[in-house]
């Protein structure tokens, strides 16, 4: 009973902000901006990943009483009468007379609340773990006392397992374990403002850390949603990926993407095993990392990072690197190549961005990275002919292919590498493509003797975390 109640009161919040959204007619006006002392306030947040943009009905109404609501989209308080009322919503732009992706049945609507309700789940499953639901959130903030902001944190993320909130990102988490669509209660928690804040998100057994946030600063005083959202199974930087849904008082304040990730890929063909430090200090990013090895995520704050490269024996300076500005949401490969004992072409770290369109067959971009190799015509090889590939053609040292990648058929593929504008490779290489596959091809090693040879370095960026593998001539 308990839950039907719930369920109920929780829809009229659906109401509420269509209303809100679009008026009402005149057979409406007993329905909002009642008298004072008989409403409730009633407010609706979208965070259903694959709702799409919805139309919502009351049912007996011909035209929507909202039209083309969004993902990530709050309506405004309404106070809406008592009563009880019917909700449906469709696919926006759907016909009236078509079934509803969602319906309330009848929605019972309290005096004197002051709701916050937030539909979750996913609309097109019917599993009980994840489908479309409504989270109610009777708002009861606590006073957030001076220089704080007070922040209530729900988990509304369909695919998401029980996680741990560390606030700080600091290492130890303060909110133990947030069950799927639960919520860290009606008072909130006390967090600074006024400055940006990190949020690590830990999940599994034992408890590691899986992703973590970087808010903007937050408002002295403000009362605040913030609300997992979106998928895990979904890239960062997709419309439905995971991420932080901000709600303030007066609406939604911004969708809160993941750090961006960067993959170190160590390529420079002279170069002993080196380790990555945070410029000027002894925090190590990266240790012992050897050639044609990646190194593991590397989760920063969004902005540039400065980086020193040191040799990790003996830890002498081989270089500092300072990266482009790196974006929430974004992953990045930093491909560290050039010699480390040669200033003719002097170590360096290329930055490459997952820019990968999707596709049925594999996705491949080549990167050249081995330093006193020429400019390269990439190609097929069938027999002695060797066909340069137009998209991968013309390539110089730190130069790669175009971001989305080429589409290229799954399955057995011999490709060869030769100087521009010359039909003879220098190298020819046996690769096995799969179906949906994304990978970067990159050109690493030396030409000549000494130090490690000419090979590809394969970064598959197909699953989480990325992995390598080196592919040697034939």
């Amino acid at each position: 009973m308990m839950n039907r109640k719930l369920r109920l009161l929780g829809m009229a919040a659906l109401l509420a902000v269509s209303a809100a959204f679009s008026g009402c007619s005149d057979d409406d006006d007993d329905l909002v901006n009642p008298p004072m002392g008989e409403g409730a306030e009633l407010r609706v947040v979208h965070a259903s990943p694959d709702a799409g943009n919805v139309d919502i009905y009351a049912e007996g109404v011909a035209a929507p009483l909202l039209s083309n609501v969004p993902y990530t989209a709050t309506s405004a308080y309404l106070e809406l009468a008592p009563g009880e009322y019917n909700l449906q919503l469709r696919p926006a732009g759907a016909a009236a007379s078509s079934t509803p992706v969602f319906e309330t049945g009848p929605v019972t609507v309290p005096e004197g609340a002051k709701i916050t309700a937030i539909a979750a789940g996913l609309a097109g499953s019917s599993n009980s773990a994840d489908k479309l639901r409504v989270l109610l959130m009777a708002e009861s903030f606590a006073a957030p006392g001076a220089g704080n902001a007070i922040v209530r944190v729900v988990h509304a993320s369909a695919d998401a397992p029980t996680v741990a909130v560390d606030v700080g990102n600091d290492g130890t988490p303060e909110i133990a374990s947030l069950a799927r669509f639960a919520d860290t209660g009606a008072a909130g928690v006390a967090l600074p403002a006024g400055a940006p804040l990190a949020i690590g998100i830990w999940a599994g057994s034992p408890l590691a850390r899986v992703t973590a946030f970087t808010t903007p600063a937050l408002p002295s005083g403000g009362e605040i949603f913030v609300i997992a959202t979106g998928l895990v199974g979904e890239l960062p930087r997709d419309a439905d990926g995971f991420g932080l849904l901000a709600v303030g008082p007066t609406g939604t304040i911004g969708l809160i993407r993941q750090n961006p990730t960067v993959f170190v890929l160590h390529a420079s063909p002279d170069a002993p095993a080196v380790n990555l430090n945070v410029a000027g200090t002894s925090t190590n990013l990266v240790a012992n990392l050897a050639f044609g090895a990646l190194s593991a995520p590397l989760q920063v704050a969004p902005g540039a990072v400065s980086l020193d490269v040191l040799v990790s024996a003996g830890g002498a300076l081989v270089a500092t690197y300072t990266t482009p500005t790196l974006v929430a949401g974004e992953r990045y490969l930093a491909i560290a190549s050039g010699y480390a004992a040669n200033v003719a072409r002097a170590f360096t770290v290329i930055p490459l961005q997952d820019e990968f369109a999707p596709a049925a067959g594999a996705r491949v971009r080549v990167m050249h990275a081995s330093p006193d190799a020429p400019a390269v015509d990439v190609g097929t090889v069938a027999g002695s002919t060797f066909t340069p590939v137009g998209a991968f053609s013309g390539l110089a040292f730190g130069n790669a292919s175009a971001g989305a990648g080429l589409e290229l058929g799954a399955g057995a593929l011999t490709i060869g590498v030769a100087a521009t504008g010359t039909t003879t490779p220098v190298a020819t290489f046996d690769l096995s493509l799969s179906a949906g596959q994304r990978a970067f091809a990159v050109a690493g090693g030396s030409l000549a003797a000494g130090g490690q040879t000419f090979r590809l370095l394969i970064v598959d960026v197909t699953g989480f975390p990325w992995q390598t593998v080196s592919v040697l001539p034939n």
